[in-house]
């Protein structure tokens, strides 16, 4: 067992080493509860707010963003996403971690913590794992200056049919140029990323946000019509490298760092 605890521990290390001198790209964990009940949905945002939330700040990680699905609303099975940057991998196990020896922590999530098999605070969540892409290193926090409560995060996941193929919808992004088009026309990207562990793959995903939803509807009419976007998507080396996808529409809870 110690031999195997030494060998992890090399092996983050040097990763977090090679990180440092060639691939400075965050880490991502996104996480999404469901649950059913209103009960449930109160304890999941008490323990995010007054628990996991100021115990990662009290460790220097910042920009954690928290979501609701718009469709929530009259969807049966709800969901919160939770969206938390780190600078690597190593980075996420050493949080949580400490979290585990944080007394203010563990007290103030306690309800969440200790819940009983018969009262869990959730039916089930999800973890996904996302590397950010290499022109798109690290989170962006949106420019947004309008209420939080008509704001709009558009989350996109694309599915492509072969890792190959996926690799080349990663490359339209990146060398292609699609990651500056959304820049140069304002979609406030908050990140685009490979998801390196999901239930979907091969996955990649990505933020915009906007002011409010005739912003995003505005954005998307002009992405469409813009030439480089025409020439780009027309392209031979890029067709049909998206086989799936996948569009979520998000409002930030009121305590959320976006």
């Amino acid at each position: 067992m110690k031999n195997i605890i030494a060998f992890l521990f090399l092996f983050l290390s040097l990763s977090v080493f090679s990180q440092k001198k060639t691939d400075a790209r965050e880490l991502y964990e996104f996480r999404i509860y469901h649950y059913t009940s209103a009960e449930q949905g109160t304890q999941i945002n008490q323990y995010l707010e007054q628990a996991l939330l100021p115990g990662l700040h009290r460790q220097g990680i910042k920009n954690i963003g928290v979501f609701y699905a718009i469709s929530n609303d009259t969807a049966r099975i709800k969901d919160i996403y939770l969206l938390i940057p780190y600078p690597n991998l190593a980075a996420k196990l050493k949080a949580d971690n400490q979290l585990l020896s944080d007394k203010n922590y563990l007290a103030s999530g306690k309800d969440y913590i200790d819940a009983t098999y018969d009262k869990a605070p959730y039916t089930r969540f999800e973890t996904i794992l996302m590397q950010a892409f290499r022109l798109a290193p690290a989170m962006q926090k949106p420019a947004l200056s309008g209420p939080r409560e008509n704001r709009v995060y558009e989350l996109r996941s694309y599915e492509s049919a072969t890792e190959k193929i996926y690799r080349n919808k990663v490359e339209m992004f990146n060398e292609g140029g699609e990651i500056t088009l959304f820049k140069r026309l304002g979609f406030n990207a908050v990140f685009y990323a490979d998801v390196i562990s999901g239930s979907k793959m091969p996955n990649l995903m990505y933020m915009t946000s906007f002011e409010d939803k005739a912003s995003r509807d505005a954005h998307w009419k002009t992405f469409s019509n813009d030439p480089e976007w025409k020439r780009l998507s027309g392209l031979p080396q890029y067709q049909k490298n998206v086989s799936h996808a996948d569009i979520i529409f998000l409002r930030p809870t009121v305590y959320s760092d976006y």
